[in-house]
């Protein structure tokens, strides 16, 4: 990794306070980019404005932009409606190589050194081609720092970068997404250890976060639009059809829903079964008071979250509660303002929420 790169992310990892902009977060995803922008109200922060601008089919394709000039007129069009001229920006979970280490050192800088000294080990790129950036996650018996990490082929972020810069908008921070949304959900002090579950349009992804930081991530190729797609087979409707089926039906068992029912849970089945196997191997890791604390409770959130009975479908497999989540957890109180943003549209807002939040809830450890 150059230098003088490797200075700029960096830089842009950790913008000094005095500098802070309006708390903005942008989210670039296969379905479009989500903007969002909070602001400072008399008893504390609410959301100001946020936008989602579509994206054509195959602009952003298994996180990585494809059609530049789509995704920098998206990026326009969100900045404008939301006012946004420096922003907090996501980075695809599915791009990302998570990692977990022990480093020796007192400082950030000493433990970057280690890191990079044993950087081919977490990610399988040539470490010239990656870049990265961690969080403490705590000591060991011997006063080491143990480190989570997340690590990403540079042409990843110079992509990102570039995109940005042709749309005039100024890049503050880049950030995994699962790091971004585990803040916006999880309450300021809540060190539980938590399956996030997104359901997009294309895929769904899911993490595990323990006090507050991501330790397991991974992206299942299978989304809310293949439900549609059932839906729209089964019934012969267009997909506009079929996608307000989906939403007044959901995946609740109803007298005469039998064959329609069967047909949501053929495509539905293969994601809960990927989710219990990824948890189900975490699960047998997990020791109470030890490295990997067991999953408590699970959170669905995404454009397709919404599906009715979903959560109530996941908890039967899982044998853990499974909620919807509040992607307005660490803002004002609900007493004191009415979010303009629909609860059930809100659900897609998380990652974009959480980047905006980003320099007002941090992690500690």
């Amino acid at each position: 990794m150059s230098s003088v790169f490797s200075e700029r992310l960096r830089a842009m990892f950790a913008p000094p306070q005095y500098l802070a902009l309006p708390l903005a977060g942008i989210d670039l995803s296969t379905s479009g980019v989500k903007a969002v922008r909070l602001v400072e109200g008399a008893h504390g922060l609410t959301l100001g404005s946020y936008v989602e601008a579509r994206l054509p089919a195959g602009a952003f394709t298994d996180g990585e932009i494809v059609d530049v000039g789509a995704v920098v007129e998206a990026l326009t069009a969100a900045a404008e409606a939301t006012g946004i001229l420096s922003a907090n920006v996501a980075l695809p979970e599915s791009k990302s190589y998570l990692f977990e280490t022990t480093v020796a050192g007192t400082d950030k800088s000493e433990w970057r050194t280690a890191i990079e000294q044993q950087l081919d080990e977490f990610v399988p790129l040539p470490p010239a081609e990656t870049v990265f950036d961690f969080v403490e996650a705590g000591r060991d018996g011997h006063g080491n720092a143990s480190v989570a990490g997340v690590g990403f082929a540079r042409r990843i972020v110079e992509s990102t970068l570039a995109a940005f810069d042709q749309a005039d908008l100024s890049v503050r921070s880049l950030e995994e997404e699962t790091f971004a949304s585990s803040r916006a959900l999880l309450p300021v002090g809540d060190e539980s250890t938590v399956l996030i579950i997104d359901v997009g349009k294309t895929t769904t992804k899911i993490s595990i976060v323990a006090r507050r930081i991501p330790r397991f991530a991974a992206t299942i190729n299978i989304g809310g639009h293949a439900l549609t797609l059932a839906v729209q087979k089964y019934f012969g409707v267009t997909e506009a059809e079929a996608r307000k089926v989906k939403a007044e039906r959901g995946i609740v068992p109803m007298p005469g829903n039998e064959e329609y029912l069967a047909a949501m849970l053929s495509t539905v089945s293969a994601i809960r079964d990927e989710i219990s196997r990824h948890l189900n191997y975490w699960q047998g890791r997990a020791t109470p008071g030890g490295t990997h604390e067991p999953v408590s409770h699970a959170l669905v959130v995404g454009g397709n979250a919404s599906v009715r009975g979903l959560p109530e479908y996941l908890e039967g497999e899982l044998k853990i509660p499974v909620s919807a989540g509040d992607v307005f957890a660490n803002l004002a109180s609900r007493d004191t303002w009415v979010p303009s943003l629909d609860y059930t549209e809100s659900l897609a807002y998380a990652t974009a929420i959480g980047l905006a939040l980003r320099d007002r809830v941090t992690y500690h450890v």
